[in-house]
């Protein structure tokens, strides 16, 4: 937990400054892919994924250390050959838990909202989910295990793997000669986040791509067939924590709707997307038909609101910081309710950007959390001891953040917005 903490203060800056320079490059090249609003909530997802994630907010029913236990025999020592091992094996594990999250319809919940950004930039990399409570795949592990890879390896691994997925999340790099036979390059992952009929379901590899040529998988990317982006039931929200949950929700409402027992039980284990006969017309939901004829979402925004937002990632990223450099300190169960705070505050600033009236709801909401948290502990989680004037700059910040929401609401909301922000 807190070891990971650590590493995500030091990978945290490194993705922020390279979205950053393809935001830079993007408007140098008049090709622009990273439009400021859509950014920032796929940072919000990232954060979400990442607190999650040090909080330990998961469950594994059959962990790799059992499987080691049990299953080894033969024990490597932590070294070089361990690590392309473990390394090896957990792209092969990628590979199918990532292919099964698109193939088994209560499976797609968890991985939707790293396809629902409508673009394809370095920031869409870090749309992770929170719905993936449970680890229902540890056993794709098990060639690891029967080797003895320690579990120590594979922890080490395992986020190393993740954080090298990063760099082809981007349409700048075009395709890459040689390597696209053994990589998986940003040609081939633009192929996987398109909804075009001709490449969905495709390219489901992490790191090397021959796992989708041997299990046929494949798809190139067609000179002539432009990748579009997004789901095909499209999120319509900027709210990470909403499109985490929006699949589910469509699910318990199919099931309970049903009327035969058989797709009650059956649906969740359907290809993804199923649904029971005629509910396309019993209950529609808003489905894109042609690619290259729908309107993408929340491109009429004010600039102010579009700053606004980015001021408000940028501040929740502080509060991150200062929580995994403090996870000892702080301390459990602090530690949760200092969770609790930043997913609220996600939830706060992204109902905003949705131009929800509710927002002052969430964000008046927020300030009576901080402030019930510096009258219960007498500052916020010690920070006092680093800054004498910690609480003022805090609930001045989250004053001013309740204000500036009631005016967005209030009146920003209310003047028509002719051309699109894309900023």
């Amino acid at each position: 937990m807190e070891e990971y903490g650590k590493i995500l203060i030091i990978a945290m800056p490194i993705f922020l400054v390279l979205i950053v320079i393809e935001k830079a490059y993007g408007i140098y090249k008049k090709d622009d892919t990273a439009p400021l609003i859509d950014s920032v909530s796929s940072i919000s997802s990232g954060i979400t994924n990442s607190v999650k994630d040090v909080l330990g907010l998961s469950l594994t029913f059959l962990s790799y250390e059992w499987l080691v236990s049990k299953l080894a025999i033969y024990h490597l020592e932590a070294n070089i050959l361990s690590y392309l091992i473990a390394f090896f094996v957990i792209d092969f594990y990628g590979y199918w838990s990532h292919r099964f999250a698109h193939q088994i319809n209560f499976l797609w919940n968890k991985h939707a909202i790293h396809h629902s950004s409508e673009e394809f930039n370095l920031a869409c990399a870090l749309r992770q989910p929170i719905a993936s409570l449970v680890n229902l795949f540890t056993f794709l592990l098990i060639p690891a295990a029967i080797i003895g890879v320690p579990a120590s390896v594979i922890a080490i691994t395992l986020p190393l793997h993740l954080f090298l997925q990063f760099w082809y999340h981007t349409k700048h790099i075009k395709k890459m000669g040689f390597v696209e036979y053994v990589l998986v390059t940003p040609s081939h992952h633009r192929v996987h986040h398109a909804i075009n009929p001709e490449y969905l379901d495709k390219n489901h590899s992490q790191i090397f791509i021959f796992w989708d040529k041997l299990f046929g998988t494949f798809q190139a990317e067609l000179d002539n067939v432009p990748p579009v982006f997004g789901i095909t039931r499209p999120a319509q929200t900027w709210n990470p924590i909403r499109i985490n949950f929006q699949h589910l929700t469509l699910l318990i409402k199919d099931a309970w709707r049903a009327e035969n027992w058989r797709d009650k039980l059956t649906i969740w284990f359907k290809p993804t997307g199923w649904r029971p006969e005629n509910f396309e017309e019993k209950y529609p939901v808003n489905k894109i038909e042609n690619v290259f004829d729908f309107n993408k979402y929340g491109t009429q925004n004010s600039q102010k609101l579009v700053y606004w937002s980015v001021a408000q990632v940028l501040i929740t990223l502080l509060f991150v910081s200062y929580l995994f450099d403090n996870i000892a300190k702080i301390g459990l169960p602090n530690i949760f309710v200092y969770g609790f705070f930043i997913l609220l505050t996600i939830y706060s600033y992204t109902e905003l950007m949705d131009k929800s009236k509710y927002a002052i709801f969430w964000e008046s909401l927020r300030l009576a959390v901080a402030i019930a948290i510096i009258s219960y502990y007498g500052d916020w989680f010690g920070l006092n001891n680093v800054l004498p004037i910690g609480n003022y700059i805090i609930l001045t910040y989250l004053s001013l953040s309740l204000l500036t929401t009631i005016y967005f609401v209030k009146i920003d909301f209310k003047i028509p917005q002719n051309q699109p922000i894309n900023s």
